[in-house]
């Protein structure tokens, strides 16, 4: 007979606790957390307390909510470099950068950051391209407010409990109130834009890429520095990036 594995308890139990948040709740309470899970209060605050060190999960403003932190969306970053999704992005991000002959990338959440983990240049090496580790704050980007307009008000205020937001040049949304209106007209038109938010002279087209539920799990984007943005190479881009986008979803 095979010999059954051993369970280590407390590891079952912070599994258990990342498992309550692929349920329909954004947030727990240590309460609510030890009362689903029939837990002693006092170890679940030591494993939260534990987990929210390490990353794994993050608190409200209050610090009495929990919801799932940035170390999990860094896994799923390493991640996605094998998954369908990154080999399907060499193709079409691939065929995109030789249509508009401009740096394309590939980008997911990783906490309140974008962090791209795929990128395309064009064949021209004197396009702008950016480097394959960068990350910035999802509201200075394109493809990180694609990314932002996939979550409720209540999850973007959680990631921003206060008002203010640091801008990164001077054409940064500097408010959360204007974050979300700005995110309104994202959802309606699926596209978003970046015009020198991130860096000057530097502009951002990104679409949505979704899954088989209908979640937005990472964004597809091109930069194209003002100084080459003509109306006809805008257009272009903006409709290849939004057929990308199509394509990569399905």
């Amino acid at each position: 007979m095979k010999a059954q594995p051993t369970r280590v308890k407390s590891a079952d139990r912070v599994m258990d606790i990342l498992e309550l948040f692929t349920g329909a709740k954004e947030s727990y309470s240590l309460s609510d957390i030890a009362r689903l899970l029939d837990m002693p209060p006092s170890s679940t605050h030591q494993l939260l307390q534990n987990m929210l060190s390490r990353g794994y999960l993050e608190t409200d403003s209050s610090g009495k909510q929990f919801s799932i932190g940035y170390k999990i969306f860094e896994i799923s970053s390493m991640c996605a470099k094998n998954t369908n999704l990154a080999t399907q992005f060499e193709t079409i991000g691939g065929r995109i950068a030789e249509e508009v002959n401009e740096g394309i990338m590939l980008g997911i959440r990783a906490g309140d950051h974008l962090v791209y983990v795929a990128q395309k240049n064009p064949p021209d090496p004197r396009r702008f391209a950016i480097q394959f580790s960068q990350s910035l704050p999802l509201y200075a980007s394109a493809s990180g407010k694609i990314l932002l307009s996939g979550l409720t008000e209540t999850m973007i205020r959680r990631l921003y409990p206060i008002e203010d937001l640091q801008p990164l040049t001077n054409l940064t949304i500097t408010t959360v109130t204007g974050l979300l209106t700005e995110l309104e007209m994202i959802r309606k038109e699926g596209i978003a834009y970046n015009r020198g938010e991130s860096v000057e002279g530097i502009s951002c087209i990104s679409a949505p890429i979704y899954n088989s539920t209908g979640s937005i799990i990472a964004a597809v984007s091109v930069s194209i520095p003002d100084f080459r943005k003509t109306e006809e190479i805008w257009n272009r881009a903006l409709n290849s990036i939004r057929e990308g986008g199509r394509l990569l979803s399905s």
